[in-house]
């Protein structure tokens, strides 16, 4: 998971921390989940999925619970009377860069095709404090802490204050209804339900790599299968936790021919230019997400407003697989490949155009 400075959570773990600091945290994470999706989703767009399958279903399936894991969040800044705060052009980050809320500073990340390079930045920001079976990183650092402990720190800190600061009645939330393993969050009991799914979907158990439900692996292993070029498996008779698994199943591997020739970190194309209309398109649709979100975790709970939400991250996905396989053109050079910029467009370009 991401790794904060500890400045983020010093207002959490004081004796007495307070509902505001709470509410400010819970912000914080709201953002670094979603400061992640553009980074996978890049990652995932650039890939012929013909040649490339198995490794795009990791990334998307590691896609999905980061939006399960934005709406818990904001579940629970909801319960205990705050507002999701995500349609403004401060949410979405700065690529290449720092992900926001004080993430270490020798971590910086941008949006570049699919590669083990990029891999690797990926796996960087999901490593778990304790990585089961196979260790890459070292991960102590006197300034840092994991994202586990910065959520246990709300854990523990929505404990302190008690039942008494969450709303009387359900407030603002996004049920199982509409989102598989979502949490209605309505006191402390089922904030720390919301919490332990987040934290243990990203970094697994402290004996295990699966993740909480046991079905399937956390973040960090399923990327390391491609890392390994093996499929993780448990091993018969294993003792010892990192004893039970091995990355010695079906191969996984990386075919280089089916990643598509997209630019790291795209900026502004050349006005009144093809390019430059398509990723306008894009981000106003992108935006558009954002707004549907912002919505949808404000009190539009109903499934229009989500079904809204869906239609436009499909139409995301089209607009960007045409995009970065250098569609339309039949027989694309290197020049006709246009990667998504992920900024914020309020305006639709086909009307500022007119």
């Amino acid at each position: 998971m991401i790794r904060l400075q500890r400045s983020m959570i010093v207002d959490l773990l004081v004796p007495s921390p307070t509902l505001e600091s709470v509410q400010t945290s819970l912000q914080n994470a709201i953002e670094l989940e979603h400061a992640t999706i553009p980074l996978y989703l890049y990652a995932l767009y650039s890939l012929d999925e013909s040649k490339n399958a198995e490794i795009a279903e990791i990334i998307e399936s590691v896609v999905v619970e980061e939006m399960l894991h934005m709406t818990l969040a904001s579940n629970i800044l909801n319960a205990v009377g705050g507002s999701p705060n995500i349609d403004t052009p401060g949410f979405i980050p700065t690529y290449p860069g720092a992900l926001p809320g004080g993430v270490q500073s020798d971590l910086s990340v941008g949006l570049a095709p699919f590669s083990m390079h990029q891999l690797d930045k990926f796996l960087e920001i999901e490593e778990p404090e304790d990585p089961l079976v196979f260790k890459s990183m070292a991960l102590e650092a006197a300034t840092q802490v994991t994202i586990g402990q910065f959520y246990t720190a709300i854990s523990t800190a929505i404990a302190s204050l008690g039942d008494g600061i969450f709303a009387k009645t359900p407030r603002n939330q996004i049920g199982p209804d509409l989102m598989f393993e979502s949490v209605v969050v309505t006191d402390v009991k089922s904030a720390q339900q919301a919490i332990d799914v987040i934290i243990d979907q990203g970094e697994g158990t402290s004996t295990s790599p699966f993740d909480g439900n046991g079905d399937e692996f956390a973040h960090y292993y399923r990327f390391m299968q491609v890392k390994k070029g093996h499929k993780l498996v448990e091993v018969p008779g294993g003792i010892k936790p990192e004893d039970k698994f091995a990355y010695t199943g079906a191969p996984i591997v990386l075919d280089a021919c089916g990643v598509f020739s997209a630019p790291e970190n795209p900026g502004d194309y050349k006005p009144g230019s093809a390019q430059a209309f398509l990723n306008d398109t894009f981000n106003y649709t992108y935006t558009s997400l954002l707004n549907a979100l912002h919505l949808m975790f404000n009190g539009d709970s109903s499934q229009t407003q989500f079904n809204r939400a869906i239609g436009l991250m499909m139409s995301l996905k089209e607009q960007a697989k045409a995009m970065m396989s250098g569609l339309p053109n039949p027989d694309p050079k290197a020049g006709d490949y246009v990667g998504p910029s992920f900024k914020y467009q309020p305006v639709n370009p086909a009307i500022e155009g007119k």
